[in-house]
């Protein structure tokens, strides 16, 4: 199933559920036809998109509304904020190409800040998938739920099998004694490798999804800090505001400290190119998180071979 066929069935089944969107159908191009007056395209308007949406809500509809992550989050937050945050209106946000997925565009097109934006609206639940997989079992549970969602797109291929979606919930891949590694959304197939990587070497490496950053599976997150292994969060995102601060936030809510690496964007934009460039000029292959990871450890020697990229496919 892909996420195109997912929203029509859900539709079909559900006449209170609207598809919107502002210009962008590249997740969405066939359902026009499909469902006739309940989708609508505001054209590249995403402020006007969020007001029709919340006026929608209020008349007891589901809009799940589509738009490029980055002016979806930025340019319409205000509205988000004030015409679905303050209602507590049940709007689902499907932010596309978010963070590194946007590889081949520049500042003004990268969502790096998103989490941050929309974790701090009040009510507001924010999600990361892994890749297509993950995002298909997670969003019949999200577009249920009254309330608001941002769900950052994410429509790679699988390369591991999920365990079920539970709202707040992370999905514990693995438990490890030496480092536990904490990441979201698309770098998720990185940190596979690297755990990979790092285990050949001997290491015990733990590895946790946290597809739900808002609400956040504290209790997960304090499992790992107590076992007190290196703890490294890993996130296509700027460090302040993603989720580098949110286990600040609840490291220091329960008064506890850690041994942290995080590797995010820190104070900067990532240079644009083909995804695998993007990855390896901004040190997030598989390769670059283990090497970072061993350096941290103290084997700064260790060697660790390369690993193909598939590059992202996507089409406006």
């Amino acid at each position: 199933m892909t996420y195109e066929e997912l929203i029509k069935e859900t539709a079909l089944a559900d006449d209170r559920l609207v598809v919107m969107t502002a210009e962008n159908r590249a997740l969405i191009r066939n359902l026009p036809a499909v469902l006739g007056p309940r989708f609508i395209d505001t054209g590249i308007t995403e402020q006007t998109l969020i007001g029709a949406a919340a006026g929608l809500a209020l008349r007891g509809r589901i809009p799940v509304v589509h738009a490029l992550a980055t002016f979806l989050t930025l340019r319409a937050f205000e509205f988000i904020r004030t015409d679905v945050g303050i209602g507590q209106l049940p709007v689902k946000l499907s932010g596309f190409v978010p963070g590194f997925l946007s590889d081949g565009n520049g500042p003004t097109h990268q969502a790096i800040e998103d989490v941050s934006l929309m974790r701090g609206i009040p009510g507001m639940t924010v999600f990361a998938p892994a890749d297509e997989a993950d995002m298909l079992a997670m969003l019949p549970a999200i577009w249920a739920s009254p309330a608001p969602a941002y769900v950052r797109i994410n429509t790679r291929p699988a390369t591991y099998e999920h365990a079920p979606f539970e709202m707040g919930k992370a999905e514990i891949v693995a438990e490890g004694t030496d480092v536990t590694i904490l990441t979201y959304g698309m770098l998720f197939e990185q940190t596979l490798v690297a755990r990979e990587l790092l285990q050949a070497q001997g290491k015990s490496v733990g590895l946790v999804n946290l597809r739900s950053l808002k609400p956040i599976d504290e209790a997960a997150l304090l499992d790992v800090v107590r076992r007190g292994s290196l703890i490294v969060t890993v996130e296509d995102h700027f460090i302040t505001g993603g989720l580098y601060s949110i286990l600040a936030e609840v490291l220091l809510r329960n008064q506890l400290t850690a041994r942290v690496l995080p590797l995010a964007l820190e104070e900067r934009w990532y240079r644009p190119g083909r995804l695998s460039a993007v990855l390896e000029h901004e040190g997030f292959t598989g390769q670059h998180i283990a090497r970072r990871i061993a350096e941290a450890l103290g084997e700064g020697n260790a060697s660790f071979a390369a690993r193909p990229i598939l590059e992202n496919q996507f089409a406006e």
